[in-house]
């Protein structure tokens, strides 16, 4: 498996993972924009451009979009998260040509007319609604917007029901305009097809989009993110048969070199069966059915939280019991056993997400538009298995000592009942 990469003149990139033993290719474009890159007047943006560019272009119909890859039995899917969103088809490697041109049209040549923002409008504003309705999707948005605020890292990826509402076809397409530029771009392709072919296709897909001359967007600058919600208690009231509760600090950047020691704390912590909350939480006292510690890593900043849904009358105890695994991670650290575990989770999961091209195409993808730079899997499992207790200590107590703050959805219209458990 070859990576190979090259920038146009344009400012546009182009890494290809070539794996000849498959007999599938994943394309995707990459722009670097999301929902921070977003002013509160055009918050969710982003996100409705990922619905409009599907909607038609000056050649094709959104009917012609769909069915082009559909007749080929492909799948065409795109997504949009704080700073940036991707578009990608995957195809069977002889139709590798028919899925570069249906997502090269639609990211050069979208239409965004005012039927189109008019009728998808409606389609946001419900996955809106859904997003309100699933308390386990709620919880994180509320968490986000507890610790940093009514800032773009705090405010919600899919916008509000108000910014949606009123959000004109001219602010859209603006918004389009003025972000989707080559420099701004990243073709990832990984499959059955070769680097110099992908250059070839892309060229001839862009044509005209490509006359300009840029260097490629510098890397997100990395000045800290203000956490200004440490201590707060988020919450939302929903009259429900579970409590939704999200636990989290301020962790380290997506630049910081302890990322894979983060990703074998947060493993340990609440990644698998035998993780720790695991055991407390539900083997222990089957307090809740789902239980986990997640980790998110931005520029200027990142996440660690602790997530469980529980009876509303065990909520108390559960957020106590997350303070006290917390607690005796700084106090004593993990055994050696714990740490071999977490390394050997963290490697495998890493390497058996990589087993379709799909996966690979998105981790040369991020790779390039976040890092600027594509670490091999060897590179990587090295990295993972350099984690040492002295890392995994030092990262416990520069996170876990300060002050959390706590999101909850579920049936209470107080938060002091949670008080005592986040001051702890």
């Amino acid at each position: 498996m070859t990576v190979s990469r090259t920038t146009l003149p344009s400012g546009l990139r182009i890494v290809t993972e070539e794996v000849s033993t498959v007999r599938s290719v994943a394309f995707g474009i990459w722009a670097n924009v999301g929902s921070r890159d977003e002013s509160p007047s055009v918050a969710g943006a982003s996100h409705f451009l990922e619905h409009l560019l599907f909607k038609g272009t000056t050649t094709r119909s959104a009917l012609d979009i769909s069915a082009a890859v559909d007749a080929v039995g492909g799948e065409m899917n795109a997504f949009t998260g704080k700073e940036y969103t991707c578009f990608y088809a995957r195809v069977i490697d002889t139709d590798f040509s028919i899925a570069a041109e249906v997502i090269c049209d639609m990211i050069r040549d979208s239409l965004v007319r005012s039927e189109d923002v008019d009728s998808e409008r409606t389609v946001v504003l419900e996955e809106i609604a859904m997003r309100d309705d699933d308390p386990g999707d709620l919880v994180h948005d509320l968490f986000s917007e507890t610790l940093f605020g009514d800032t773009p890292i705090g405010r919600p990826i899919l916008g509000t029901v108000d910014s949606i509402t009123t959000m004109t076809r001219r602010s859209v397409n603006d918004y389009y305009k003025k972000k989707y530029l080559p420099e701004n771009l990243v073709v990832a392709v990984a499959g059955n097809v070769s680097h110099e072919r992908v250059v070839e296709q892309v060229t001839r897909s862009l044509s005209g989009f490509l006359d300009s001359s840029a260097k490629p967007a510098a890397l997100r600058p990395t000045a800290k993110v203000k956490a200004r919600g440490r201590g707060d208690i988020g919450l939302i009231y929903r009259k429900s048969e579970q409590a939704n509760i999200l636990l989290g600090f301020p962790s380290i950047d997506r630049s910081d070199e302890r990322r894979f020691a983060l990703s074998v704390l947060t493993s340990a912590l609440g990644g698998g069966m035998s993780s720790r909350l695991f055991q407390e939480v539900r083997e222990k006292r089957g307090l809740a059915y789902s239980v986990y510690a997640s980790m998110q890593q931005f520029a200027g900043g990142g996440i660690l939280s602790l997530y469980a849904g529980c009876n509303p009358e065990k909520s108390h105890e559960v957020t106590t019991i997350f303070r006290d695994v917390l607690g005796d991670l700084v106090n004593s650290g993990l055994s050696d056993e714990e740490l071999e575990r977490a390394k050997g989770q963290v490697a495998g999961s890493m390497v058996l997400g990589q087993e379709d091209t799909g996966s690979r195409m998105v981790r040369i993808g991020k790779s390039e538009l976040v890092y600027g730079e594509i670490k091999s899997m060897d590179e990587i499992l090295a990295s993972v298995r350099s984690v040492d207790q002295d890392q995994i200590s030092q990262l416990a107590s520069e996170i876990f000592t300060t002050q959390p703050t706590l999101a909850v959805v579920g049936p209470y219209k107080k938060s002091s009942h949670f008080a005592s458990a986040v001051a702890k």
